[in-house]
């Protein structure tokens, strides 16, 4: 089945979430959650349908064929969990580490692991140091022996294997290689190796996270990968892609609690109306909404780019990473605001106690790859360079981006670098969009537009200013956060324009209030203002996403329907 599944196949195998018999809904989720249990049997139904092959490529034997296809079908899993991904694909980092300096035979053997639904685990981070990576202790010495702790290790319980990046010289990027340790060939000796549960975590509860404490473990002279030196770089250049998989845990999380708020809202009575149609909750949806709408396109465009333009993915990929979970979160708290008491009740609230649990796991998902901070130092100093930049970018690769029905090309992990190379092209490629596009544009949108373009302009003054003497020392970092910001409001004119031909949302195609939305939404962000102020601007969002929800659809700019509702489970929550 996992050649041919698809969100939809996805949806209809997995079943309507809202019915509390569901043994893959929200009432067992959170059951589960309470008991601080993984949802094994949803695990084993996913390996079963092949799910977990879906990030591996078909040379190895895996389903992967793009990411934007990959996307869609985890966040069909990931809005009933988001623990779905590392029951079934924490391997992802791993497996693309192996991808880009393995040899054949480790390539050979992780691909075996994985599609027998096994797991690889990826061992980078100390408890000590955390997003510190050149400060890692672990290290292996001249007689070959592995000594030290790695932390929150992903799947480091079950694993049969683990990736190991650890010190072998005295300091640098260069003074880290990566090692591949076979846990099942009877290579190693376990003894000198300890698996620990981590601590425990607020949110995703129940997930396989260990602690590996290394006892002077013999590491056999053919488990290094790649070259002595170089396993920091590629640990690195391996996570911008894979925190694409991270956002399609924050877009499920996004989708189950607006769809919660939407229900809820229109359900409850206030006076003679809906709460939905009183005007502060109105508002409320709609910059719940915008957020959501925003972050979707922005994550669609990445999880292209990816394919045309990996070579810009260091920053590309941790600012869509910023941009994704913090328009969540904002999000929740929309969303919590709607649903009141009901949203801090652990008994009788929307989705039986789901909305807590899904609050929770996005604080997880938010710093469980890299804290915000590291997220944003991780690219911030590349900005003054790439916005110095004055070339354009060919249009053809602009349109090979966005344009939904073009034909990506083949993922490449081994153009992925350290530094963004080239032209930026989304920001590079915005000035000739936004020309051609502000006459097909409302006055509203176009004005909005123009907003933007004029504050994309004011990023290299910006960046210059960052970097005299006497700065601000958090400069650097508040331009990497309003670079996200207007940085995906530029995708969302790019996805806009390449489409304006074809309906997206749901809506007419060429509709402009989705796109207002985001855009208004992504502008207050970026000027550190509160969306609500641009209220009017934000209801098209509610519209178009509460449009989607009564007709039983993703919430998506191709729209997937969903599992459809049961009669007896509305009959239950009623």
């Amino acid at each position: 089945m996992s050649a041919g599944l698809t969100p939809e196949k996805l949806e209809e195998l997995l079943g309507d979430p809202a019915d509390p018999a569901n043994p893959f809904g929200y009432a067992a989720a959170v059951a589960h959650d309470e008991a601080n249990d993984a949802p094994e049997h949803l695990y084993e139904v996913l390996r079963e349908s092949g799910f977990h092959l879906n990030y591996l490529p078909q040379q190895w034997g895996g389903a992967f064929e793009s990411f934007d296809r990959s996307l869609t079908l985890v966040r069909a899993a990931a809005r009933r969990d988001v623990r779905i991904m590392p029951g079934t694909m924490f391997s992802i980092i791993a497996a693309t580490c192996l991808q880009l300096h393995g040899t054949t035979a480790q390539q050979e053997r992780v691909a075996r692991i994985l599609r027998d639904g096994g797991a690889v685990a990826f061992a980078l981070t100390e408890a000590d140091h955390g997003s510190d990576l050149l400060a890692g202790q672990v290290r292996l010495d001249g007689a070959g022996l592995l000594h030290g702790e790695k932390w929150l290790v992903g799947n480091g319980l079950r694993a049969q294997a683990v990736y190991v990046v650890a010190r072998t010289g005295p300091r640098g990027p260069g003074a880290f290689t990566s090692f591949l340790l076979d846990l099942t060939d009877g290579s190693l000796d376990e003894d000198d190796l300890v698996r620990l549960p981590a601590p425990p975590i607020t949110g995703m509860r129940g997930i396989d996270l260990a602690t590996l404490r290394f006892d002077a473990l013999p590491v056999p002279w053919d488990a290094q990968v790649g070259k002595e030196g170089e396993g920091l770089e590629v640990a690195i250049r391996a996570q911008q892609a894979v925190r694409l998989m991270s956002v399609a845990g924050s877009l499920g999380i996004a989708d189950t609690a607006l769809r919660l708020a939407l229900g809820f809202a229109a359900e409850r009575r206030f006076g003679r109306t809906t709460l939905a149609a009183t005007p502060h909750t109105a508002r409320e949806l709609a910059t719940a909404s915008a957020a959501l709408l925003a972050a979707d396109a922005v994550a669609l465009a990445a999880a292209r780019g990816v394919h045309v333009a990996p070579e810009a993915f260091s920053v590309w990929g941790p600012a869509v990473k910023h941009l994704v979970a913090e328009a969540t979160e904002d999000l929740l708290r929309h969303c919590g605001t709607v649903l009141a008491t009901r949203s801090v009740l652990r008994e009788k609230a929307p989705g039986d106690g789901v909305f807590q649990k899904l609050q929770r796991d996005s604080a997880v998902v938010r710093v469980i790859d890299a804290s915000p901070y590291a997220n944003l130092r991780s690219y911030s100093g590349q900005l003054p360079t790439l916005l110095a930049t004055t070339d354009a970018p060919d249009p053809g690769t602009v349109r090979r981006i966005f344009a939904l029905d073009a034909e990506l090309p083949p993922y490449e992990p081994a153009r992925l670098d350290l530094i963004a190379r080239g032209v930026d092209p989304v920001l590079g490629g915005l000035p000739a969009v936004a020309e051609a596009a502000r006459a097909a544009l409302d006055d509203d949108t176009a004005g909005l537009l123009a907003r933007l373009a004029e504050a994309v302009t004011a990023l290299l003054p910006e960046s210059e200013a960052a970097r005299r003497p006497g700065a601000d020392p958090n400069a650097l970092a508040d331009l990497a956060e309003r670079y996200a910001w207007l940085h995906g409001a530029a995708a969302c004119v790019h996805l806009w324009w390449a489409n304006r031909d074809r309906p997206l949302y749901g809506a007419e195609a060429g509709a402009t209030g989705w796109l207002r939305a985001a855009l208004a939404y992504l502008l207050a962000r970026a000027e550190g203002a509160d969306p609500r102020r641009y209220g009017p601007h934000l209801l098209p969002a509610l519209d178009v996403l509460a449009a989607l929800h009564e007709r039983q659809s993703l919430f998506t700019a191709t729209p997937v329907r969903l599992a459809a509702t049961l009669p007896e489970a509305a009959d239950a929550q009623a």
